[in-house]
């Protein structure tokens, strides 16, 4: 089977860079795996598409079967039927209903603006009907929305049900193996059961439609824990079958929407309309990356480093936030210290509720022998979850470099230092770099799931 890749949602081109083992920006090797579309639009982005404009000058564009390049186009405007035909669909669509950096009771899931974006997707899906799909999202997509746990990741499973395909469901932290970033992502592999890839699982793990629900149970124990694909690409610890948890998807996407609910686990499989899902554990005592791994360790533009006013509060004497204060004075709420430490604040709610916000102190400088924390959008801004370290050469406090926000999420070095814009090769904006690494997926996870795939690919003939 020829290996041709749709990639939506494309970014800055994660998935081409993990299933091509692209390490660096001079790493001009012949592409194993043929591209034949991409989609890239971020409708925030009123002057400057960066992602899509760094995707071009790295990789090229792509034209639909009308000789029209509509990579840049709102997805949803996109006719389907136009896409080149291609056999694995990948993609990390848009997460920001369920992203860490809000509330899980305030994201919107599904009914969201962005997360209304699955539709296209779907609709993607409908019209090409790809053998393989391989897509990405935040890890708390199987528990959304807060009022009605599940129903989201739900939906997405019964889309893929009407559309004959079994889909399984692994939620991986990078650092658990090995990799540089503490980092939590549902990956979804689903394939269609007419290929041979389906079975040849169906036979390994003794799988039959028509069996009891026992027999199923253990089928599905042995397909997640030993011969399944994440199975094999990211080895787990044995768990009893005894707790694995089965359920039926309703027939209908309304009666879906609107009544269900599940607790769905970490790890699990969809087949033929029934859901097996357990929670895992991770089996993996190979080496660490860590984030002093991916540090500079010469110069670093003096553009990157806090001035020390900046780092500590004015007055000596506050040292504990608000926990030990009526109100710490501006100037004292304008450092890196008051971000990062405990905090006690009076809220209201819109409905006139009134509350104590609280939050817990957090290291101000990250250390060099553990992977980085969960990457956000928000990386380089005066947050508190944004990175801070103590440069390697100077010893002196400074922000993440662009470079190594890449690192992070096992980019090549200067991956999005270019952008080709009307033409022109123009530098993209610090700024828009590390926020294109937090919104980005970690490369290497698509690297290790990559030798399977190919595997798998190959055995189609």
């Amino acid at each position: 089977m020829n290996k041709t890749v749709c990639e939506l949602f494309a970014g800055v081109g994660g998935f081409r860079c993990g299933l091509n083992n692209i390490k660096s920006i001079e790493d001009n090797k012949e592409e194993k795996w043929e591209t034949v579309w991409f989609s890239q639009w971020e409708p925030a982005e009123k002057k400057t598409q960066y992602a899509h404009s760094c995707y071009v000058y790295r990789f090229g564009t792509c034209l639909d079967k009308d000789g029209n390049d509509t990579t840049n186009w709102n997805i949803e405007e996109v006719d389907k039927k136009k896409i080149p035909d291609f056999n694995l669909l990948v993609g990390g669509f848009p997460c920001q209903d369920y992203s860490v950096a809000s509330t899980l009771s305030t994201s919107k899931g599904l009914e969201g603006k962005k997360g209304i974006l699955w539709w296209s997707i779907r609709e993607t899906v409908e019209e090409k009907q790809p053998p393989f799909i391989l897509l990405e999202n935040v890890d708390r997509l199987i528990k959304s929305p807060a009022k009605q746990r599940g129903r989201d990741f739900g939906i997405i499973l019964a889309c893929l049900r009407d559309e004959g395909y079994t889909v399984e469901w692994r939620v991986i932290n990078a650092a658990e193996y090995g990799y540089q970033q503490r980092r939590r992502r549902t990956f979804i592999f689903a394939y269609k059961n007419e290929t041979k890839y389906n079975a040849r699982i169906q036979e390994s793990v003794a799988y039959n439609k028509d069996s009891d629900l026992e027999e199923k149970r253990i089928s599905m124990t042995k397909l997640l824990l030993k011969d399944g694909f994440f199975a094999e690409s990211f080895p787990v610890y044995d768990v009893d079958s005894k707790v694995l948890q089965i359920t039926e998807l309703p027939e209908g996407l309304g009666e879906l929407s609107e009544s269900f609910t599940f607790g769905f686990e970490n790890s699990g499989v969809m087949k033929d309309g029934m859901v097996y899902t357990f929670k895992t554990m991770p089996k993996y005592d190979g080496e660490q990356i860590t984030l002093g791994d991916i540090m500079e360790t010469g110069n670093v533009d003096k553009q990157y480093f806090i001035p020390v006013e900046k780092l500590y509060y004015k007055n000596p004497n506050d040292t504990h936030s608000d926990e030990t204060h009526e109100k710490l004075p501006k100037e004292c709420r304008q450092t890196w210290q008051y971000l990062k430490g405990a905090k006690k604040l009076p809220r209201k709610s819109a409905n006139g509720h009134e509350y104590i916000f609280s939050e817990g102190a957090i290291p101000m400088v990250d250390r060099y022998d553990k992977p980085a924390r969960t990457m956000l959008t928000s990386e380089g801004n005066f947050s508190r979850t944004t990175h801070i370290v103590r440069d390697k050469k100077t010893g002196d406090i400074r922000l993440l470099t662009a470079c190594e926000t890449e690192r992070i999420q096992g980019f090549p070095t200067d991956h999005t230092k270019y952008c080709l814009v009307d033409g022109e090769v123009v530098e993209m904006p610090v700024k828009k770099r590390r926020f294109m690494m937090g919104n980005a997926l970690v490369v290497n996870l698509i690297e290790q799931m990559e030798p399977l795939l190919s595997e798998i690919f190959e055995n189609e003939e």
